[in-house]
């Protein structure tokens, strides 16, 4: 497997020489062994909640670093079935997602309450299980974009789960709904003792104009952080900002000039920096996304792993990029950005 550095190329010096001089490291929740006594433990959460946590946090090849590599197979609900797993057809059996996310030693393996459940008497007490509870159905003609609930707290809480996800629309004409329904959800997830992770993602047709997608601008995707951890999510998972100045160029909402001057700059990780300050200054953990499959993706999810581990982010969830690849070639990519994470030389902007 060729280095960090390697796998960086041309990108290696700006994404581990760079220093941060916006939100400065000292002012963060940084990721630890200690994460769970030092951080949530403060806050409202049960001891059972507190133990089903570090139960993720001590699983797999990161335990005891603090940081999450988690499988994340929903997509066969959120992109269809044969879009997701013809490239790799041993995935429509749900019992290879969690072969792989075993092989890949990682942290967890989130996916739909019927995946998950057609195999929990086997796999729940070797894998720690994370339930998707809703998704975006796409076999309505015409398609409509909208999360509903597909399960129930309960039913994660008795097929053995430690954490259960949800995803909200943040823009979209439907997020009031969708924040209600997930609200009431994490709050039920808490009192059983489950964690919270919410997919924190974007969703307006105003957003994308016809020279960038603001669906991954650093200013619009940390709001939508910030509102996930009001939501008492315990962990925020969202996509890696690539632009900034959704508000000022969309011209909505509310922003500060302070936001573009002093608290971002162009570089990644100065972008993904403000996302986790967002994130109560990472008291609540932040994964950014893996994306989609391409051909390189080695390089590019190692990139995305240093993006977010300099900047003061907890992880990675990467799905896509592993299982449309044979099984031992997408282990591989997932332990290259456990690599990254596991690297002691890879330091805090």
């Amino acid at each position: 497997m060729p280095s960090t550095e390697e796998l960086l190329g041309k990108d290696a010096e700006s994404l581990l020489g760079h220093q941060c001089e916006t939100i400065s490291k000292e002012d963060l929740y940084v990721p630890g062994p200690d994460f769970v006594d030092r951080v949530y433990k403060s806050t409202d959460r049960t001891p059972v909640v507190l133990r089903n946590l570090q139960s993720m946090f001590n699983h797999g090849r990161l335990n005891g670093t603090g940081y999450l590599s988690i499988l994340p197979v929903d997509q066969g609900i959120e992109h269809s079935a044969g879009a997701s797993f013809a490239p790799n057809p041993i995935y429509f059996d749900p019992e290879n997602i969690i072969k792989l996310a075993i092989e890949s030693e990682c942290n967890a393996v989130a996916s739909t309450i019927g995946a998950l459940g057609s195999v929990a008497r086997d796999y729940a007490h070797k894998i720690p299980f994370i339930a998707k509870l809703n998704h975006n159905e796409l076999l309505t003609y015409p398609n409509t974009h909208d999360q509903i609930m597909f399960g129930s707290v309960e039913q994660a809480y008795n097929m053995g789960c430690v954490a259960v996800g949800a995803t909200i629309y943040f823009g979209s004409e439907e997020s009031g709904r969708q924040i209600q329904e997930v609200s009431q959800a994490f709050e039920r997830a808490h009192e059983l003792g489950l964690g919270t992770i919410l997919w924190a993602y974007l969703r307006n047709p105003a957003f994308k104009t016809d020279d960038d997608d603001f669906h991954t601008a650093s200013d619009l995707t940390s709001q939508a952080i910030h509102l996930s951890a009001s939501l008492q999510a315990d962990i925020v998972k969202q996509k890696l900002p690539t632009t900034n100045r959704g508000y000022t160029t969309v011209k909505f909402g509310k922003t500060h000039d302070d936001v573009y001057s002093n608290l971002t700059t162009d570089h990644p990780i100065d972008l993904t920096r403000y996302q986790v300050a967002n994130s109560f200054m990472g008291r609540a953990g932040l994964i950014n996304s893996g994306g989609g499959s391409a051909e390189r993706d080695l390089n590019e999810a190692v990139k995305t792993a240093v993006i977010n581990k300099r900047a003061g982010g907890m992880g990675l969830i990467m799905g896509r990029k592993a299982f449309q690849r044979p099984m031992q070639e997408g282990a591989d990519i997932i332990r290259a950005v456990q690599d990254v994470y596991a690297d002691k030389s890879i330091t805090l902007a």
